[in-house]
C-alpha cells in the first residue's frame, strides 16, 4: 500500500499522522491547507494536460457533479455577501466570514475535485483510516482510564489558535469531557466534541468493511464502533446501522422477489400497522429522552433560528450566527443544525446552494450502489453527512471529513472511467 505519486502520498500522510496533528491542535488547520493545495494541484493538472508529469496527470475531466459543487459553494459566498451588506456588518466582518467559507463550505466543492482528477487510488484512503484505527486502539487504554485515575480533561489549548476558527476547542486536546448534563465520561478522541466523533467513527467503519487485509479491516472496524460507542451518542447510534445496512440493501431493488416480499410486507401492515406505529412513537420518544436536556437545546435553537428567519430574512440570512441565551445555555442561534443554521445564516439562497449538488450526489450514488458494489462506500458517506447535518455544521466540520469528500470524487472517477468499458463491449461481442 505504499503510496504511488505526492498526491496519494500527501493524502496518506495526512490520514496516518492524524493523532500526532491532533496531539498538536493542528487538524483545524491541516485540512483547509490539504485542500488548498492539493486543490491548486488538481487545477495545475488540469490546466497543463499531458505537459505535466505522467503520475499526476489529470485522469480526466471535472465530472459535472463537481461542478454542481463548486456552483453550490460559490452561490453559497454570494449569499454570504449579500447577507453581510444587508445587515451592514462592516468590510472586516465580511473578510473574516469570507476566510471561514474558505475554511469550510470551500472544502466540500475542492476535496471531491482533487479525488476526482488526481490518481488517487480507493484502496489508500481505505488503508489510511485502517491505520488512524489502530492508532486509536493503540491509545484508547490511557483515554478510557483517563477519568478514573484522576488525569485532566483537557491536557492543552495549541497555539495554533491564533490562526481564527469557530472556537478554542477546535484546537485543544482532551483526553476526555464530563457530560453536564449526568457529570459521567464521555469521549471525543480527535474530534473537537463527542457526537461528532460517533460520526467520524461511522465513517471509519464504512471505510474499514472495504479493507482487503483481515487485520487492517478489524483495526478500523473496532475503532469506529469504541469512537460510537465511547462517545455516547445517539446520531452514532443510528448512523453504525442505518449508514452501513441500507446502501448494501439496495440491490435487492433489482431483485423481483424482494419486490414480492416488500408487497406482503406492504400488506400485512393492515393487521400490525397500528402496533408498529406505537412502537416507533415508543422508540422516538425514548431515544429523546436518552438526552432530554440535548434535545431541548437543540429543538429551541431549531426553534428560534426558523422563526428569525421567517420574519428577518428570507433570501440571504443574517450572515452570521447571532448570540443565543440562557435558554439555549448560550449557544449560538444558527448552529447545530446545518439546515435551520443555512436558513438563518444564509436564507433560501444558502439552503437550495447546499440541497441541489447533495441530492444530486444521493441519487447518483444511489443508482450506482445498486448496481456496483463500488457505489456502497460512497453512498454510506453521503448518508452519515446527511444525518451529521441535523445535528452538527456541516462547514465547521468539513476539515475532518476530508477523506470521505475525497472517496466522493474518486467514486465519479471510477464511474467516468467504467462507462467506455461498458460502451465498447457489446460492440467488441457483436464484433
Amino acid at each position: 500500500m505504499t503510496p504511488q505519486n505526492p498526491a496519494e502520498r500527501m493524502a496518506y500522510k495526512a490520514m496516518v499522522y492524524t493523532w500526532p496533528f491532533y496531539a498538536f491542535g493542528a487538524l483545524y488547520v491541516v485540512g483547509p491547507v490539504l485542500a488548498w493545495l492539493l486543490g491548486g494541484l488538481a487545477a495545475i493538472s488540469l490546466y497543463l494536460g499531458p505537459a505535466m508529469r505522467r503520475d499526476l496527470r489529470a485522469t480526466g475531466p471535472v465530472p459535472p457533479l463537481v461542478w454542481a459543487w463548486f456552483l453550490g459553494m460559490f452561490v453559497m459566498l454570494v449569499a454570504l455577501w449579500v447577507g453581510h451588506l444587508d445587515w451592514g456588518l462592516g468590510l472586516k466582518q465580511t473578510i473574516k466570514s469570507s476566510i471561514g467559507w474558505a475554511k469550510g463550505w470551500a472544502l466540500l466543492a475542492l476535496f471531491p475535485l482533487i479525488g476526482a482528477v488526481l490518481p488517487i487510488r480507493r484502496e489508500v484512503l481505505v488503508r489510511g483510516q485502517c491505520v488512524i484505527g489502530a492508532w486509536t486502539l493503540a491509545l484508547a487504554p490511557l483515554l478510557l482510564v483517563a477519568p478514573y485515575i484522576g488525569l485532566p480533561e483537557r491536557i492543552f489549548t495549541s497555539p495554533l489558535k491564533a490562526v481564527g476558527g469557530p472556537g478554542p476547542e477546535y484546537f485543544s486536546v482532551y483526553l476526555f469531557t464530563f457530560d453536564p448534563a449526568s457529570w459521567t465520561p464521555r469521549w471525543q478522541f480527535y474530534a473537537p466534541w463527542s457526537p461528532f466523533a460517533a460520526l467520524l467513527g461511522v465513517v471509519m467503519v464504512l471505510f474499514a468493511m472495504e479493507e482487503k487485509n483481515r487485520r487492517w479491516m478489524l483495526a478500523g472496524i473496532c475503532a469506529g464502533v469504541l469512537m460510537i460507542l465511547a462517545s455516547k451518542s445517539r446520531m452514532g447510534l443510528v448512523g453504525l446501522v442505518a449508514c452501513t445496512i441500507a446502501p448494501r440493501m439496495l440491490p435487492l431493488i433489482l431483485r423481483g422477489w424482494a419486490w414480492q416480499v416488500t408487497a406482503a410486507l406492504t400488506a400485512s401492515l393492515a393487521v400490525v400497522g397500528t402496533t408498529l406505529v406505537s412502537l416507533a412513537q415508543d422508540a422516538v420518544a425514548t431515544f429523546k429522552g436518552a438526552r432530554a436536556d440535548s434535545t431541548r437545546v437543540r429543538e429551541t435553537l431549531q426553534r428560534i433560528a426558523r422563526e428569525r428567519w421567517q420574519n428577518e430574512a428570507v433570501w440571504f440570512g443574517h450572515g452570521t450566527v447571532h448570540p443565543g441565551s440562557h435558554a439555549v445555555e448560550y449557544m449560538p442561534i444558527g448552529s447545530h443544525h446545518t439546515w435551520f443554521g443555512l436558513l438563518f445564516v444564509k436564507g433560501l439562497v444558502g439552503f437550495f446552494a447546499l440541497l441541489v449538488p447533495l441530492v444530486w450526489h444521493i441519487c447518483y450514488c444511489m443508482v450506482d450502489a445498486a448496481r456496483h458494489p463500488r457505489g456502497r462506500l460512497p453512498l454510506g458517506i453521503l448518508m452519515t453527512i446527511v444525518l451529521l447535518s441535523f445535528g452538527e455544521n456541516l462547514e465547521i466540520e468539513a476539515y475532518m471529513l476530508w477523506p470521505g469528500l475525497i472517496l466522493l470524487g474518486v467514486h465519479l472517477r471510477e464511474v467516468a472511467q467504467d462507462a467506455p468499458k461498458r460502451d465498447t463491449a457489446p460492440a467488441a461481442l457483436t464484433a
